[in-house]
């Protein structure tokens, strides 16, 4: 075999490879999934959001949840008997409102128990749908965040306290016409997570939850952890099934680049201390 033939040899193989092992990947994800749905004898739906460093010419990739997540988790549900549990995977910086919304709703609406499972983070979006079900099981480093809206970079709650701390005279009409966005917008959210909590709180507790998630208590990127989303008073579990932290070893993030963090994928466990011998 000659180099030319040698060269388009590697070519082909290097070409072939990535499709070769993301195929090996989703062959794994599958086996493991229908295991662990044997197991817990439920549906297990996934939402992984990878955030991918670089893509074509560089630019960066920011996935996160939108309107074909919230349609094929609904269609997910909709092929799920209504009496079955529900373990749905959150890997997510959040997203749209209204695909969060639609999908929170339909986990609302489903008759067997449904759980969120949060193995590192679930934030906003992510949260308003952790919000709607029965359970949620979180790593206990995972973190949950506030659901505030945002508009654009701004967030809502900040537009109104801007406007409010200013003379009207002296706001000028797009910002007033931004301030009339960001009350409707939180107040739709507000009331949102209300529908979500009322079945299972108190009416004056779940107003205390939504008024203290979605109104800007925090900034919206504030952790919160398994610890204080307990003390809240959410349905929190911190007992996180294995098998759902190997399944997210099946998504590894996209490597454009050295990876920052670098470890053996083994489990590390102390070795035993060999007996010292005894003089007589």
């Amino acid at each position: 075999m000659d180099f030319t033939s040698l060269f388009w040899l590697f070519f082909l193989l290097s070409a072939i490879q990535p499709v070769i092992h993301q195929r090996m990947l989703d062959a794994s994800r599958a086996r493991l999934i229908s295991r662990i749905e044997s197991k817990r004898g439920s549906r297990v739906i996934l939402m992984v959001h990878r955030q991918e460093s670089m893509n074509f010419l560089g630019f960066p990739v920011v996935k996160y949840i939108d309107i074909n997540d919230s349609e094929e988790v609904i269609r997910a549900i909709h092929l799920t008997d209504p009496e079955i549990p529900i373990d749905l995977v959150l890997h997510t910086p959040g997203g749209l409102v209204l695909a969060a919304l639609q999908i929170a709703r339909a986990i609302s609406r489903h008759k067997g128990q449904v759980r969120v499972i949060v193995p590192h983070y679930a934030m906003s979006g992510g949260t308003l749908i952790a919000l709607a079900a029965d359970e949620i099981i979180m790593c206990e480093h995972a973190v949950l965040g506030p659901v505030d809206p945002q508009l654009g970079q701004y967030a809502a709650a900040s537009v109104l306290k801007a406007v409010e701390q200013k003379d009207p005279n002296d706001i000028d009409d797009q910002t007033l016409i931004l301030a009339d966005q960001a009350e409707k917008a939180i107040r739709q959210v507000r009331e949102a997570v209300f529908e979500f909590l009322k079945p299972r709180y108190s009416e004056e507790k779940a107003r205390e939850l939504a008024d203290l998630l979605s109104t800007g208590t925090w900034t919206h990127d504030y952790p919160i952890t398994s610890d204080e989303a307990k003390r809240l008073g959410l349905p929190v579990n911190t007992d996180m099934p294995e098998a759902f932290l190997q399944l997210m070893a099946l998504y590894p993030q996209p490597v454009r680049r050295m990876p920052t963090v670098e470890y053996l994928p083994d489990r590390r466990t102390q070795e035993p201390k060999a007996p010292t011998a005894t003089k007589m």
